[in-house]
């Protein structure tokens, strides 16, 4: 135990010592971690829509007005041509153009039915998707209400029309903070973990020290304790403040249990540093360990589930992401934080990363001693 005591403090005095890494390593994260949580989201507002109002009336006007009051929409011109619509999309001064045809009015009074056209900019087909939907939601209330109005009678409805009422839960009011927070919380540590411990031995190697650390009757698991526990602290380190930003300044809920979160990111950080350690053993630089671990990086995130949903994957691809640890993390701090998960609900993918921890260190520690021999 002295021995590792030992390691631990010339650890950590290596860390502190290094001026250049502290900001990568405490700084860095959580302004990333706030820009992100910004940035990366899917919610589509101010989408520019141009309008050709072939009817002219007050109906038509109404249900114009009940886009730009949306506060999704921002008109940005109008016109009374096909040709001159197609030229605002195709110059993208709007990804939205609102076709309302002439007698509209007449169509709906008189026989309850008026068809509207969208041309919607589909290069990027999300975000067509996403303005599809609100553009349909506003028609849709648009018909609840001046229909109603219009029409003798207020009745639009067919008799026996099934009405559907939706509920979202665990997150009724879709935030997109809440689903993305504790996701890139996950990307963050093991941003934090894969890099530093993928630089450690071999920075050793680097400037020497691993052969003078060699002769030494240090055991070889004295060793990888003391150079995977200082940065196991810095870790979780690096969770409690991301979960106290996520908390304070994204307002996530956190409906489970913040032990079982700290439970499940130990063994996780074992599987990340357990990897780095393992990247380090088998390359010669710094330079080669960084472009491995980085490949690997780019792999699991956007494996992940993070940014796109792992059941619109390939069938190929959902079986890749079980391989995947990052999906597994970041399954189970939605499922804790969102849904008030417990240890029975997780206890499929909390065994895979233990399994994972195993063998990430069991490797590590293999590959350590042929190099060492």
């Amino acid at each position: 135990m002295r021995t590792i005591l030992f390691i631990l403090q010339k650890e950590f005095l290596q860390i502190f010592r290094n001026r250049g890494m502290l900001p990568i390593i405490f700084v860095l994260p959580f302004i990333q971690l706030v820009i992100l949580s910004y940035a990366a989201t899917f919610d589509v507002s101010r989408v520019p829509f141009h309008l050709q109002d072939r009817d002219r009336s007050a109906t038509s006007r109404q249900l114009a007005e009940k886009f730009t009051a949306s506060g999704y929409f921002n008109l940005t011109g109008y016109s009374s041509s096909d040709k001159q619509s197609l030229s605002e999309l195709v110059r993208r001064n709007a990804d939205l153009v609102l076709v309302i045809p002439s007698g509209f009015e007449r169509d709906l009074v008189t026989t309850g039915h008026a068809p509207v056209q969208l041309m919607i900019n589909a290069e990027d087909g999300f975000s067509a998707g996403v303005i599809q939907t609100y553009a349909g939601e506003i028609v849709s209330a648009f018909n609840r209400v001046e229909l109603k109005r219009l029409i003798p009678g207020g009745e639009v409805e067919a008799a026996g029309q099934i009405t559907m009422v939706s509920s979202n839960w665990y997150n009724p009011e879709l935030k997109y903070t809440h689903y993305m927070v504790p996701g890139i919380i996950v990307i963050l540590v093991t941003l934090i973990g894969l890099f530093l411990s993928g630089m450690n031995v071999v920075r050793e190697r680097e400037i020497g020290t691993i052969d003078q650390i060699n002769v030494t009757p240090i055991k070889r698991y004295q060793f990888i304790t003391g150079k995977l526990l200082p940065l196991w602290i810095i870790g979780i380190g690096e969770l409690s403040v991301g979960l106290v930003i996520a908390r304070l300044l994204f307002h996530v809920p956190m409906l489970g249990s913040y032990a079982l979160v700290y439970l499940v990111a130990g063994i996780y950080l074992l599987v990340v540093l357990g990897m780095g350690l393992l990247i380090s053993t088998v390359t010669d630089t710094q330079q080669q360990a960084m472009f491995i671990a980085w490949f690997f990086m780019v792999i699991f995130t956007l494996l992940s589930g993070l940014f796109t949903s792992i059941e619109s994957m390939p069938e190929w691809a959902r079986t890749m992401t079980m391989l995947n640890p990052v999906r597994h993390f970041v399954d189970i701090m939605r499922r804790v934080m969102l849904k008030g998960s417990g240890i029975a609900e997780i206890a499929s993918p909390l065994l895979i990363l233990t399994l994972f921890a195993t063998l990430m260190l069991v490797l590590a520690v293999k590959r350590y001693r042929k190099v060492s021999a």
